[in-house]
Formats: C-alpha cells, sequence, structure tokens
C-alpha cells in the first residue's frame, strides 16, 4: 500500500504544487488543510501515514498541530516544511516530537526522503537544519519550558494574530467568558501586562512567526 501524507500548508499553491509531486512519486496525498486547525480534524478522520506541516499556520500553528495529531492518531509521523530554519524554531520542532525538518529551499527531494525516513522510525533533518541543531546543543541553547496548556498557547496565537476574545472563542467554539479566563491565565503566567508582550513572547517561542 502507498504512504498517505496529509499535507497541510496555508498557500495552496504549495499544497497543489507539492501534492501533485508527492502523487508522482507514489504517495497518496490529501492536501485540504489550510491552517493546523484542519490538519488536526484531518488527521483524526483518516489517520495518515505521514503528517506534513507547515511551521506557519494560521488558527493553530504546525507545532500545536503536532502535539495535537500525536494524540488522536499516534501513528501519525510528522515533519515541518518550513522556511524558517532558526535555531529555537527547530529545537521546538523537534521537542514536539517532529520526525523531519525540511526547509523550502530544498523542499521537493528532501521531502521525499524525510517522509521515507519517518515511516521507517528514522529522523531526517535538512542539512542546514542539521548544523543548527549541532550549534544549538554545542552553546546549550535550549527555551525554558512552557508554562501554558494547548488550550491556552491556541488561545494566545489567536490573540497574538490581532483576534479578540470574542472571535477567539468563537474559533476554538468556547465561551467568550472561558476564552477571557484564559487570556488572563496566560498573562499571570507569563507576568504580562499587555497585548504586545504577549505577541513578543508568541514570536520567542515559535507560535507566530513575525
Amino acid at each position: 500500500m502507498p504512504i498517505f501524507v496529509l499535507l497541510a500548508d496555508d498557500h495552496q499553491m504549495t499544497r497543489d504544487g507539492l501534492g501533485a509531486f508527492l502523487a508522482q512519486q507514489g504517495f497518496k496525498v490529501n492536501s485540504n488543510a489550510s491552517n493546523g486547525q484542519e490538519a488536526v480534524r484531518l488527521a483524526g478522520e483518516l489517520q495518515p501515514d505521514v503528517a506534513v506541516l507547515d511551521l506557519a499556520m494560521p488558527i493553530v500553528n504546525g507545532l500545536e498541530a503536532a502535539r495535537e495529531i500525536q494524540k488522536i492518531s499516534p501513528k501519525t509521523k510528522t515533519i515541518f516544511l518550513t522556511m524558517h530554519n532558526e535555531n529555537h524554531y527547530i529545537l521546538e520542532a523537534l521537542r514536539s516530537g517532529a520526525k523531519g525538518f525540511v526547509t523550502k529551499t530544498h523542499a521537493a527531494e528532501d521531502l521525499v526522503q524525510a517522509i521515507r525516513d519517518a515511516v521507517r522510525g528514522k529522523m531526517y533533518l535538512s542539512p542546514e537544519v542539521s548544523r543548527a541543531v549541532v550549534e544549538a546543543y554545542q552553546a546549550k541553547e535550549a527555551l525554558p519550558m512552557d508554562p501554558l496548556t494547548p488550550r491556552e498557547r491556541q488561545v494566545l496565537q489567536l490573540v497574538a494574530e490581532g483576534k479578540t476574545t470574542k472571535e477567539a472563542a468563537a474559533t476554538l467554539q468556547i465561551s467568550v467568558k472561558t476564552a477571557e479566563t484564559h487570556r488572563t491565565r496566560i498573562m499571570e503566567k507569563l507576568n504580562v501586562h499587555e497585548t504586545a508582550g504577549l505577541v513578543r513572547y508568541a514570536i520567542r517561542r515559535g507560535i507566530i512567526q513575525p
């Protein structure tokens, strides 16, 4: 049976182009996810072998989507496909349990190899990503553990993207009061008192991109 790949990216041209390329390589591809929320939903429904996720996606980012996918579809291996190769993004991706990190500058062939390696239980990193990981390790570079819950990270992303509390509540299908409670707890945990501080934290953690 062909390897079943779920491809999630907020740019349709990327999904269409890579989806067609992967299909030509013999993979079965679903490329209907345009954000992290849709990726999680489709992963739960379809149980793909591999989920290829863009790091920067609206509503739910790739890091959070990867964590949720591992809960609802444990057999699915996650690979990040992104233009960002800064150390903190790579370290957060590896911390999320990803089996691959491929930069879009080397997308096609690298991605095919990453998918095949992931299915075999191996890890694949683009060459420049491998160097960044080694450098980060040598410098003992690491972010402190994130004190936020998964739901708080989702609320934080939406707020950092400019959504109001009411809009965030509607997107996550929770009450406005619950969303307000999450926002208050986020600010208390991070000791942040204004939205700008939340945005800076979200960028630093790779939750959103500048």
